[in-house]
């Protein structure tokens, strides 16, 4: 199956925000390991957290993240990298599912967007 890897940042984030690579091979039932690179293009630190959605929505059941960066703080200081790493695999299962005979491709999505109640938000909000 071949995983895409899609990157967003919501408006109020001037973040850079992408994937190393755009898809890659992974065999149903083996480990996958994805990068996401973001960059914080702010003058003062940012705290942000991700979410994410795997499409097509019937293949979402089974799509099994063991490691990710979704839904826990990162604050990046300004003009401060980092690298995220994604560990994932593919239920077999999914083998077992007619509904998933056409599916070759699966895409997984993460969106950042800014805490508002992080303290670097509320300071950044409050220069002139």
């Amino acid at each position: 199956v071949t995983v895409q890897f899609d990157s967003n940042v919501s408006k109020g984030l001037n973040w850079e925000f992408k994937p190393e690579v755009k898809s890659m091979q992974v065999n149903i039932g083996a480990n996958g390991l994805a990068f996401y690179h973001a960059k914080n293009l702010m003058d003062v630190p940012v705290i942000a957290t991700s979410n994410y959605n795997v499409s097509p929505i019937k293949a979402a059941p089974y799509f099994s993240k063991m490691e990710c960066f979704c839904f826990t703080e990162q604050t990046l200081a300004p003009g401060e990298t980092a690298e995220y790493p994604v560990v994932f695999f593919l239920d077999p299962l999914l083998l077992e599912d007619d509904r998933m005979d056409e599916i070759t491709t699966v895409t997984l999505s993460y969106t950042f967007f800014p805490i508002e109640a992080g303290q670097a938000i509320k300071e950044a909000k409050l220069k002139p």
